[in-house]
C-alpha cells in the first residue's frame, strides 16, 4: 500500500491528532516556565488566607500596606519586582494589582484544533487554542489565575509543510 501512495504522488494526510502531537512536541521542547498571575484586591486577601504572605506594615493613609512573603509563599511564587515584600499602593478610589510568577514550571498545552486548512503552495494550517498548564501550582494561586486580568489561553495558528514525504511543523503564530 505504501508503494501505491508513493507511485500515485499522493500526499500523506495531516490529521488533527498528528498536527496536535507536533504542536505539543514543540511546546514540550521549549523550556518550562512559571505562570505569571496578576493579583488584585481579592487575590491579596486570598494570599493572606492561604498563608502566602502576611501584613507587615500599614501606612498612615490606611490605604497603603506592605506584605511579606511567608516561607510557604517563597516556595510557591516569586514577585515580578523581586524581593520578598509586596508594596500595596492603590490610589484613592482606584484599583491596584501586582504580578507574581509561580515557582512551579510547566509547558504550554495545545488543544481544541479547528479544521485543518489547505494553504498556498501546498502547505496546511490550523487554528488552535494554547493554554497554560497549572499542574503543581498551589490551589490559591490557581484561583487567583482565574481572576479578571489574567490570560490563561489564546488562539494561535500553526503552519505545516510537506518535507521528504512527511508533514513538519513550520511555525506557530
Amino acid at each position: 500500500m505504501g508503494a501505491g501512495v508513493l507511485l500515485s504522488g499522493c500526499k500523506p494526510d495531516l490529521t488533527p491528532a498528528s498536527a496536535q502531537a507536533m504542536i505539543q512536541a514543540e511546546y514540550d521542547h521549549r523550556p518550562p516556565a512559571g505562570i505569571s498571575i496578576t493579583v488584585d484586591e481579592l487575590g491579596l486577601k486570598q494570599g493572606i488566607t492561604a498563608n502566602l504572605w502576611k501584613l507587615t506594615k500599614v501606612y498612615p493613609n490606611n490605604r497603603w500596606a506592605d506584605y511579606t512573603l511567608t516561607d510557604a509563599g517563597k516556595k510557591a511564587l516569586k514577585l515580578q519586582t523581586g524581593g520578598e515584600v509586596i508594596q500595596w499602593r492603590p490610589e484613592l478610589g482606584g484599583s491596584f494589582s501586582f504580578v507574581v510568577t509561580s515557582v512551579a514550571t510547566n509547558h504550554l498545552r495545545a488543544r481544541d484544533l479547528k479544521e485543518i486548512q489547505d494553504e498556498v503552495g501546498g502547505s496546511k494550517g490550523v487554528e488552535f487554542s494554547e493554554s497554560v498548564n497549572l499542574d503543581g501550582v498551589p490551589d490559591a494561586l490557581q484561583e487567583m489565575a482565574h481572576h479578571p486580568g489574567n490570560k490563561l489561553s489564546g488562539k494561535h495558528q500553526a503552519d505545516f509543510t510537506l518535507e521528504g514525504g512527511a508533514w513538519k511543523l513550520k511555525s506557530i503564530e
